[in-house]
């Protein structure tokens, strides 16, 4: 049931946020102090919303199999419309060009997870976990999915 609950909601958001994963973990400290490891970030990706400089975007870069969340550094739009990008982390020396596979300059929308909408540090999951292993119900936990997925992206999950 919780299982099946879960997987429902994460469905239920991927359609709301147009990402093919709306909730990612940072991982390391190449954002800080922005973001901390073990931060979430709540991702959207519409297609219709333009990418600007200075927003902060996750992508995925061929043959690497972890996305990335870095900040939009530079943007290059032709004629005709379409749009490459250049990021780097806040933390980082030099700009990503090093990290896009041999002979990419640029990012493009196709490579984008999702664009960072809010996040939550990592103190308040380590609390809703103790919550959890301290017996709390699962009713109880859906409620603060919902209240949360409220919250965040303005969306009443229907609980």
């Amino acid at each position: 049931m919780i299982v099946s609950s879960a997987l429902m909601i994460w469905k239920g958001l991927m359609v709301i946020t147009g990402s093919e994963s709306p909730i990612v973990v940072v991982l390391s400290g190449s954002m800080e102090p922005a973001f901390h490891r073990g931060d979430l970030l709540f991702l959207t990706n519409r297609v219709e919303d333009p990418i600007r400089v200075g927003e902060i975007v996750v992508f995925r870069i061929e043959g690497r199999e972890i996305p990335i969340v870095h900040r939009v550094l530079k943007i290059h739009e032709k004629q005709n419309g379409h749009i490459k990008f250049l990021t780097k982390g806040d933390n980082n020396a030099v700009d990503d060009r090093g990290l896009y596979k041999q002979g990419q300059h640029w990012l493009e929308k196709k490579d984008v997870v999702g664009r960072a909408r809010g996040m939550q540090s990592s103190f308040y999951w380590a609390y809703l976990c103790w919550s959890i292993v301290s017996k709390k119900s699962a009713l109880q936990f859906l409620g603060r999915c919902h209240t949360f997925c409220y919250w965040t992206f303005g969306v009443d999950i229907g609980l």
